[in-house]
C-alpha cells in the first residue's frame, strides 16, 4: 500500500516535470523566433499575424524537441 503510494507520488512528480519541461521549452522558443522576426536586419521590424504563427509552430517544434530528450534521457537513468 505505501509502495503504491510512494510510486504514484514519484509518477505525479515526473508528469509535473514532464509538463514544466514542454512549458519552458514552448517559452524559449516562441520568445527566441518572436526575437528574430523583431530585430534581426534586414527584416521589416513589424509583428504581424505570420510571425505570430511560425513563432508558435517553431514553440511547438521547441517544446518536442525537449520533451524528446527528456524522454531519452530520463530512458538511460
Amino acid at each position: 500500500m505505501v509502495e503504491q503510494q510512494h510510486q504514484q507520488g514519484r509518477d505525479a512528480s515526473e508528469q509535473a516535470r514532464r509538463r514544466r519541461t514542454g512549458v519552458v521549452g514552448f517559452l524559449c522558443g516562441l520568445l527566441a523566433s518572436l526575437a528574430f522576426f523583431a530585430f534581426f536586419p534586414g527584416l521589416p521590424h513589424v509583428i504581424d499575424v505570420g510571425a505570430i504563427v511560425v513563432s508558435v509552430v517553431v514553440g511547438v517544434l521547441t517544446r518536442w524537441a525537449c520533451l524528446a530528450r527528456w524522454k531519452r534521457r530520463a530512458g538511460k537513468e
